[in-house]
């Protein structure tokens, strides 16, 4: 079974630990949708936020939220430093992990492009329950609520792959 990505450099003293946790909201699949993501380094929040989406797909907004989510922690990364992805979405984590095949088109070139962001990133996916993740979860629903909008550079990197925002 082939992973996505995994630790697969040395351990450096100076690396550090990432952990992005983050989840998709879509209300009334399809529907008004938000990101939420958090970011932190060695066990610390650095990074708290919900973003809208517009009108997507639950699974859209998975994805959608686990591509700003690398955007944004890619930012705040040193080269070398590993990064852990944390996700309540049991089919997103089981196709980034090989898992399950990525059948819908959307999904393929979504699933693509975080490939794309991946590479050469430290890396391991990880399912959790949804309790497990309730930051992450608070800001995606805030992101629906408050319409507060993703980086233009995001849309910008999103543009840069072929996909409309």
């Amino acid at each position: 079974m082939s992973q996505l990505c995994i630790f697969d450099t040395p351990e450096k003293a100076q690396a550090k630990h990432w952990q992005l946790n983050i989840d998709g909201a879509s209300r009334n699949n399809p529907g008004p949708s938000g990101a939420g993501v958090v970011v932190s380094k060695e066990g610390q929040t650095v990074l708290k936020q919900g973003y809208y989406l517009g009108i997507k797909t639950n699974n859209q907004a998975e994805y959608l939220s686990l591509l700003l989510g690398i955007f944004l922690a890619k930012q705040l990364m040193a080269a070398g430093d590993h990064l852990t992805i944390i996700s309540d979405s049991e089919l997103m984590v089981k196709q980034l992990n090989g898992v399950y095949r990525v059948k819908n088109e959307e999904l393929k070139r979504l699933f693509a492009v975080a490939k794309s962001l991946l590479d050469g990133v430290a890396c391991r996916v990880k399912h959790v329950l949804r309790t497990e993740n309730k930051h992450a979860d608070e800001m995606a629903n805030v992101g629906v609520d408050t319409k507060h909008p993703v980086p233009e550079e995001f849309v910008a990197l999103l543009a840069s792959h072929h996909l409309s925002w």
